[in-house]
């Protein structure tokens, strides 16, 4: 998954998305989630407003990317945690297989952020084994009757997925659960080809 653009607003966006999703599966599983990164500039109540809480998350840090990678597959080998996120401005595609191959040995799900390195370049462009890839950029909230900030929005845009359809569509960000909502009056998503099929959660 990457954000839409280097803003901090659609990075922000990726980093709750990600939470909210992991947030999800440490509910189900009971246990925690394990966050690796080379640079630590996640904000914790951010996180927790996106349902995942501080006591759930275990970070590591990494001086650099292939040392972030592998801290996250032997995470995934070892199979305790809930789900793990591992967030890097690059990784080739033996190293999102070696990630696939372990997420798959630990059944442990594994979420990918790559940050983006190049103003001109969308991260999601380079060779990956990832089964599916996603791109988070925010949308402006509905308007309120009365003064104040509406619920974040987020385009939510599914990229490439194995044997499926690319589709995007706009979604109200993440509760205090994990939780995604459709806005109230939402207008029909756009599929870039075909038809996609989307199970509610």
């Amino acid at each position: 998954m990457a954000a839409s653009s280097p803003t901090l607003n659609d990075d922000a966006a990726a980093t709750l998305f990600a939470a909210g999703i992991a947030a999800r599966f440490a509910g189900r599983r009971g246990a925690d989630i394990f966050w690796t990164a080379s640079q630590f500039d996640l904000y914790a109540p951010g996180l927790e407003q996106s349902g995942l809480k501080p006591a759930a998350i275990l970070y590591a840090q990494g001086m650099k990317d292939n040392i972030v990678l592998a801290m996250a597959e032997d995470a995934l080998r070892d199979g305790s945690f809930a789900c793990v996120i591992a967030e890097v401005k690059a990784a080739d595609q033996t190293a999102t297989r070696r990630l696939q191959l372990a997420a798959s040995d630990g059944s442990t799900p594994v979420l990918l952020y790559r940050r983006h390195r190049r103003l001109d370049r969308c991260p999601l462009s380079s060779l990956s084994s990832a089964m599916t890839r996603w791109r988070i950029g925010c949308t402006p909230s509905a308007p309120l009757p009365h003064p104040g900030v509406g619920r974040a929005r987020w385009l939510v845009e599914l990229v490439r997925q194995r044997n499926g359809n690319p589709f995007s569509l706009e979604l109200e960000a993440c509760d205090d659960t994990g939780r995604l909502a459709l806005p109230a009056a939402a207008p029909d998503r756009a599929i870039a080809t075909g038809r996609a099929a989307i199970q509610a959660a």
